[in-house]
């Protein structure tokens, strides 16, 4: 079937993942180790920090969990109320950073806009929370191009689940067939194939490598700057 949606994770694929999320992290940890530098570079390093090249390491929680897999990663006593709350807490942190501080891939709404002008419907799914991903959107100046948002909070299982490429297909009247995952992790290529996506296209603009992604994708691209071309050459 022929393409006619696209399904874009958001960090590390719409977003500079680094450069969005790096600064917030490393505060994060900070303030919930109570400032205990020690200890917020160990929570790092237990989420996925490589200590050695500064960077995310792919398929890890911080690189690609949702928030409540940090949570339980870092506070693994919290039951209930108190596990909730700190979700809470952290959401409330990603949504303030993320209205402010949001950095986009490079030519990304001249990308989202040329693939509109060609008629692809297009979303996100995230495993961000849904309205933390809503503000970033926002604050990169994608919004217009992107209304059907999901995040982990909006299905009842996520990444690499296959509900949020059904919700994207029912939202907007496609098969799950007719429709190209683009994420930058093996949780977002999984999920296509989980799904019975059309397509699974990697991109290396996260923290994952062209080795990393290859043999779970259909096609790894440098960037969504190159996926117009791409879809092109296929149709």
């Amino acid at each position: 079937m022929a393409i006619r949606g696209i399904l874009f994770d958001k960090d590390g694929t719409l977003l500079d993942f680094e450069a969005t999320w790096g600064p917030l992290y490393r505060r994060l940890a900070l303030d919930l180790a109570g400032g205990d530098q020690t200890r917020a570079q160990a929570m790092l390093v237990t989420g996925g920090l490589d200590p050695q090249a500064g960077r995310m390491r792919a398929g890890s929680v911080l690189g690609a969990g949702t928030t409540h897999e940090i949570v339980a990663l870092w506070f693994p006593e919290l039951r209930e109320e108190a596990f909730h709350a700190m979700a809470e807490r952290i959401d409330a942190a990603f949504h303030a950073h993320g209205a402010t501080s949001s950095i986009a891939v490079d030519h990304l709404v001249e990308t989202l806009a040329a693939l509109a002008d060609k008629g692809y419907s297009m979303g996100i799914a995230t495993n961000d929370a849904t309205q933390a991903a809503i503000i970033a959107v926002r604050s990169v100046g994608a919004e217009k191009y992107l209304p059907h948002i999901f995040g982990y909070d909006s299905v009842a299982k996520t990444k690499p689940a296959p509900d949020l490429v059904h919700a994207f297909a029912a939202a907007v009247g496609l098969a799950a067939a007719e429709i190209a995952v683009v994420g930058d992790n093996l949780h977002d290529l999984d999920m296509a194939k989980a799904a019975g996506a059309g397509l699974a296209i990697g991109v290396l603009t996260g923290n994952s490598s062209r080795t990393d992604l290859a043999p779970h994708a259909d096609v790894v691209l440098d960037s969504v700057r190159d996926l117009p071309a791409y879809l092109a050459g296929i149709a």
